[in-house]
Order: C-alpha cells, then sequence, then structure tokens
C-alpha cells in the first residue's frame, strides 16, 4: 500500500482525464447491464405473443444501446490508458531526473543494469498498473455489482446461487496473489542481474576479446538466462493453475443456475424472459471473474515494480545544495583546504590535509597510486564532501554554495575520460550553451586535437561511437581538455589529463595551455614531471598526507619522492634518445 500511495500525486496530476474516462466507463457499464433487461422484455414479447412489432422494437433499442455502450467503451480506454501514458511520462522523467541529480557514491553501488530495468521493465509494469489495472479493476467491479443487483431484484435465491463463487475466488486471489507477486518481484530481480551481464560485455568487449573469453562469457550469460527462464515458468506455473480454477468455478456457477433457473421456470416463478435474462447476466459475469485474476496479476507486478522504482525516488544525494546558498559573484579562484579528511568506507583517502592555492596560481599534485591524488581534486567541484575538515573557495565553505553555480565556474578533465555518443563538436562544446564553431575549433587548437579533426572524415561533425570507442585514448583526453576550455572557467582542473598522449603532443598541448592557465587557479595531477615542472608549485602526496611541496628545483634536490621520480624520468629520456 505504501508503493500506491506514492502513484496517488500522478494519478491526481490527470485527475480531469481520470474522471472522464470514469464517468465514460460507468456509462458503458450501466449500457452493458441494461442490455440483458431488454432482450428479457423481447423474450417475453415473444412468448405471450405481443408479435412482430413489439420485438423489432426491442431489437432496435437493443441496437441503440449496442451503440452507446461501444462509444462509452472507445472513450473510456482511449482516456484512461491515454492518462497512463501520460503518467508514465511523468514517472520516466522524474526518474532520470533522479537518477541525474543522485550523487557519485549512489552510481558507485548501483549496477547499471539494474538501474536499467527499473527504468523500462519496471516502469512499463507501473503503466499497466495504473492504466488497465485501475481500469478494469473498476470496470468489473462495477459490472459485477450492477448485474448482482439487477439479478436480486428479479429472483433473490438465483442471484444468490449465481455469486456462489465469490468466497473462494476471493481465497484464490488471495492465496494466489502473494505467490505470483513474490515470484515477480525475484523474475525483476534476475532480469536486472541480466541486463548488467550485457551491459558489462559490451561495453568490455575488447577486453573479452582480447583475452578470448566469448565461449566463457556466452556459457555464463546462457546460465543466467535458463534461470530467468526457470523463474518465469514457475510464475507461468502458478498462473496456469490460478486462471482455469477460476473457470471452474464459474462453470459450476452456470450449471447450478441452469438447473435451479430451470426448475423456477417449470415452476412459473420466474418467465422465460427472465430465465434468459440470469443466463445473460451469467456470462457478462464471467468476463469479470475471468478477468480477475489477470488484474490481479497486473497489480502485484505493478506494485511489486513500483516498490523498485521508489527505492530509488528513496534516495536522497549526498551531495545538495543549501536552502540559501551563498552567491559566489566573480570567482577570484583561491582554494583553502583545511584539515581535510576523507573516507573511502573503512580506508582513510585524505589524512587531515591543508592547503592554500591562491588565485591564478597553478599547482601540481604527485604522489603514488593511490595517495589521494584524485580524491582531492574531486572535492573542488563537490562530487564528494570531506568526512571532517573543509575546503573553501575565495573565503566561503564549498557546502554554503550552490553546486550549480560552483561547477559552471570549474573546468574539469576527470581521470577517466567519458565521451558521449554524438559528433566530436558536440562533445567538445558540452555543458556550453550556444557555443560558435569559432570557439570550438580554438579549444580544438589549444588541446592539440585539430590536426587530427582535419583528417576525420566529417570533420567536427564526426560521430565518436559509444563512450568514443572510434578514438584512440589520447584523442579522448584531448576533447575533454578540449571541452574544459571552451567552459572559460575560473577553476581548471586535470586530472592526469595528459597520460595517453606522447611527450611531444604532451609538450604541443602544455605550451598552448601556458596562454590559457595565465589568471586562471590550475590544478595538475600528472606522473609526469615534463608535466608539473609548469607549475608554480608542486605538493606531494602519501598515503593521504602532504609530504613534500615547493618548486619544481626546490623539490628536484630535496632527495624525496619527486627527486626519485625527476631522477628516474631523466634516465628514461636518456636511454629513449640513444
Amino acid at each position: 500500500m505504501t508503493a500506491l500511495r506514492s502513484l496517488i500525486p500522478y494519478l491526481l496530476r490527470y485527475r480531469s482525464k481520470l474522471m472522464i474516462g470514469l464517468v465514460c466507463l460507468v456509462l458503458k457499464d450501466i449500457a452493458g447491464v441494461a442490455m440483458p433487461l431488454v432482450i428479457r422484455a423481447g423474450v417475453d414479447t415473444l412468448s405471450s405473443g405481443g408479435g412482430m412489432p413489439g420485438v423489432l422494437r426491442m431489437c432496435a433499442l437493443l441496437l441503440a444501446i449496442s451503440v452507446l455502450k461501444g462509444a462509452f467503451q472507445y472513450g473510456m480506454r482511449v482516456i484512461i490508458i491515454g492518462a497512463s501514458r501520460d503518467i508514465e511520462f511523468d514517472l520516466r522523467n522524474d526518474l532520470f531526473r533522479r537518477l541525474v541529480e543522485l550523487s557519485p557514491d549512489f552510481h558507485a553501488r548501483s549496477r547499471t543494469g539494474d538501474i536499467m530495468a527499473r527504468a523500462t521493465n519496471d516502469l512499463n509494469a507501473v503503466r499497466m498498473m495504473a492504466g488497465p489495472g485501475l481500469m478494469y479493476w473498476t470496470e468489473t467491479s462495477l459490472t459485477f455489482v450492477l448485474a448482482v443487483a439487477v439479478m436480486a431484484s428479479q429472483d433473490w435465491r438465483l442471484a444468490l446461487l449465481a455469486i456462489l463463487p465469490a468466497p473462494a475466488v476471493s481465497l484464490a486471489v488471495i492465496f494466489f496473489g502473494r505467490r505470483i507477486h513474490a515470484r515477480f518481484e525475484r523474475i525483476q530481480e534476475m532480469f536486472a542481474g541480466i541486463s548488467s551481464r550485457v551491459q558489462e560485455n559490451l561495453s568490455g568487449v575488447r577486453i573479452v576479446r582480447a583475452f578470448a573469453q566469448e565461449r566463457a562469457e556466452i556459457e555464463t550469460f546462457e546460465t543466467l538466462n535458463r534461470a530467468y527462464i526457470a523463474q518465469n515458468l514457475r510464475l507461468v506455473r502458478i498462473s496456469g493453475v490460478f486462471e482455469p480454477l477460476l473457470e471452474c468455478m464459474i462453470g459450476l456457477t452456470f450449471l447450478i443456475v441452469l438447473w435451479a433457473g430451470g426448475r423456477a421456470v417449470v415452476e412459473a416463478r420466474i418467465s422465460l424472459g427472465s430465465f434468459v435474462m440470469f443466463n445473460t447476466y451469467m456470462g457478462m459475469l464471467v468476463w469479470p471473474m475471468i478477468a480477475l485474476g489477470w488484474v490481479v496479476n497486473l497489480m502485484q507486478r505493478g506494485t511489486a515494480s513500483l516498490a523498485r522504482i521508489n527505492q530509488i525516488f528513496a534516495e536522497r544525494p549526498s551531495i545538495a545544495a543549501p536552502l540559501a546558498p551563498v552567491k559566489l559573484g566573480r570567482v577570484r579562484g583561491d582554494l583553502r583546504f583545511e584539515g581535510v579528511t576523507v573516507r573511502h568506507d573503512s580506508l582513510l583517502a585524505l589524512d587531515s590535509v591543508n592547503l592554500k592555492i591562491q588565485g591564478g596560481e597553478t599547482v601540481a599534485i604527485v604522489g603514488r597510486t593511490g595517495s589521494g591524488k584524485s580524491t582531492l581534486v574531486n572535492l573542488v567541484p563537490r562530487l564528494m564532501d570531506p568526512a571532517a575538515g573543509n575546503v573553501t573557495l575565495d573565503g566561503t565553505d564549498l557546502r554554503e554554495l550552490s553546486p550549480d553555480e560552483l561547477r559552471r565556474n570549474i573546468g574539469f578533465v576527470p581521470q577517466e575520460t567519458f565521451l558521449f555518443s554524438s559528433t566530436v563538436g558536440e562533445n567538445i562544446a558540452f555543458g556550453v550553451e550556444h557555443a560558435d564553431e569559432d570557439r570550438i575549433r580554438w579549444a580544438a587548437e589549444i588541446a592539440g586535437l585539430a590536426p587530427d579533426i582535419a583528417n576525420f572524415p566529417d570533420g567536427y561533425r564526426t560521430m565518436v561511437g559509444e563512450r568514443g570507442i572510434t578514438l584512440s585514448g589520447g584523442q579522448k583526453q584531448r576533447v575533454a581538455i578540449a571541452r574544459a576550455i571552451l567552459r572559460d572557467p575560473a577553476i581548471l582542473i586535470l586530472d592526469d589529463a595528459l597520460s595517453s598522449v606522447d611527450t611531444l603532443t604532451e609538450e604541443k598541448i602544455l605550451t598552448g595551455l601556458t596562454e590559457v592557465m595565465r589568471g586562471r587557479t590550475v590544478i595538475l595531477i600528472s606522473h609526469r614531471v615534463s608535466t608539473v615542472r609548469v607549475a608554480d608549485r608542486i605538493v606531494v602526496l602519501d598515503a593521504g598526507r602532504i609530504v613534500e611541496h615547493g618548486t619544481h628545483g626546490e623539490l628536484a634536490a630535496a632527495g624525496g619522492y619527486y627527486e626519485d621520480l625527476h631522477r628516474k624520468q631523466l634516465l628514461e629520456e636518456e636511454l629513449e634518445a640513444s
């Protein structure tokens, strides 16, 4: 019931449509219930020798009622099912909005395939519940009540026999409904697992082929698929028992009514027309009783799926804007890390880090793998918050700022480059509204990408493929650099952004960036001394702590990690030169 309550705001949003559809549903059911009464009058007219004129009048009336019933049924289906599509549209938009708003930690612990299953299969099950499910639930209930009321007004004993299976049907619905719900939840979980497996294999298809694991992955998928089919067959088996059981109960009721009604006609307690009317009503009640099983199935599936979707809606972003955010104004770019501590689960990523970066200063960060470099720079655009301490921009704690406004002033090239399945130009212009072609070309020139684009078949309109699969690692990094530059940010963060380019290309890019970096706060992360030596200051991290800081010259003579790194890279350069 909690899951269903979450659907009420969406139903209320389209209450006008739903009310009109409900009116059509009621009028359709009234017309349907009136038809057996007309049939009774026609049969009684014939049996009493009333002649053909009276019968023809009843036929004309029956035809008119049938036309009205068809018109109302059409309106009912179009309006109510149309409203369910509107609800689906709103739910999908809200779900996507929530997924985009949620912080990186949610996506780190959630499988992409599971999220996709909720956004497709589960959403469709909710639509079926909100449209056909609610519509047929109301229609069958109203038809049942109206038909039984008319039958009881004619002969309450016969009406009682007609509804004899109702308690047994209710018990069957409760018994089977719970099992259908549980099995469908399990099916959706297994579908999410299959979706995740497919997504991982498609994303990592090069690795699968490089390690010749095609057969192993196919066999793993086949195992998952067999388990999924087996679980579906369990649901089919229980549904296969449920629906024939209902039909069996209905068939027995027909037999009882036929016997008892026949006796009533012979004993002249009811007319032949009334007996035909009772049988017509019994035929009308077949659909509600059979549909009850289908509707229960839809409702159970829908509530199970809605509960899974609500789990995402219940998530709250760990990074959120304050109620009254401080306005940034003109950003100078002064950054200060004060006693910053960050934990990843039980692991300490940063330990009481204190660092001050002046506006317009270029600071490089180096250190061993896992020393906390990426964690440090992820704090600046508030992709995460510190467990202790604070980070300030121009003297204001980042938690007092709107994340959107903060990030608009930051150009960020993350360690893992992500490109969208669109053109090179669109990927460069991502996040910049109304970017003109000249600025895009300028950014590509600075990033050292323009010569490569000149050789692409469609230039800046060349499609890069999913996740930039048609580009090399170095080209993808340069697209990301151009994207960050185009934003004209006050703060530029390059997290190992030149690791996939050769030293010659690196030198060209750094030369181009020299002018761009002037007047901006720049944070460089790299394992190459050739990259970080251009910085005003260099900070060395080790095990989440700052162990060295100074200029290139100072650290190269200090006898620490940086001097060791510098010496090794000088040796590599000498070996390459020889």
